[in-house]
């Protein structure tokens, strides 16, 4: 054998790298994209589908609720309680000493306007929907909502006052669009 042919073994690569660590690269690159072709179809399905984004938000006419009537609509599958107060029910929320509350919390802090409350109407205890939204149904011991299920009373504000309830109804998140239009979620 030459020296010649001795200093071109395949011991010693030439700068810069080998035809087969090219290929090496190149193989994985395909590879990885064809994991990630193959995948996607999977991850993608785990996106919410179109009917359960349009439940994100519910926009809500208010003009028609007159004071001291009460309105449920649906929100993500879940009940939701708008009722335009009068003025008797705003000083009864406010007149509670908060701090005699299980789970203290002003009036101010539960509404954006006096005059409108809104809140996810699922019970805090088990999750049964409580009475007060019509004229006709039992409103508690504090004028507001009763769960007959096991006896929880909630206020005008729909904070928990008697009964096995650890919370306060839930307020969502919701916007005034207008004066008279709320938007929800």
């Amino acid at each position: 054998m030459s020296t010649k042919a001795a200093s071109h073994s395949h011991d010693t690569p030439p700068e810069g790298g080998t035809r087969r660590d090219f290929l090496y690269l190149t193989a994985g690159a395909f590879g990885a994209v064809g994991t990630g072709i193959f995948a996607w179809p999977f991850i993608d399905s785990m996106n919410p589908s179109a009917d359960t984004l349009a439940m994100a938000t519910t926009e809500v006419d208010l003009a028609p609720i007159e004071a001291g009537q009460a309105i449920t609509v649906v929100w993500r599958g879940k009940p939701v309680f708008i009722r335009h107060r009068t003025a008797e029910e705003i000083a009864s929320a406010n007149d509670v000493d908060v701090a005699s509350l299980r789970d203290p919390q002003p009036d101010s802090e539960r509404v954006k306007k006096p005059e409108w409350l809104i809140m996810v109407g699922i019970c805090t205890h088990l999750g049964c929907v409580p009475l007060g939204q019509k004229k006709t149904d039992p409103k508690g011991d504090f004028g507001g909502w009763f769960c007959p299920c096991h006896g929880s009373h909630y206020d005008s504000s729909g904070r928990i006052r008697k009964g096995p309830a650890p919370k306060n109804l839930n307020v969502p998140e919701y916007t005034f669009t207008s004066d008279t239009t709320i938007r929800i979620g």
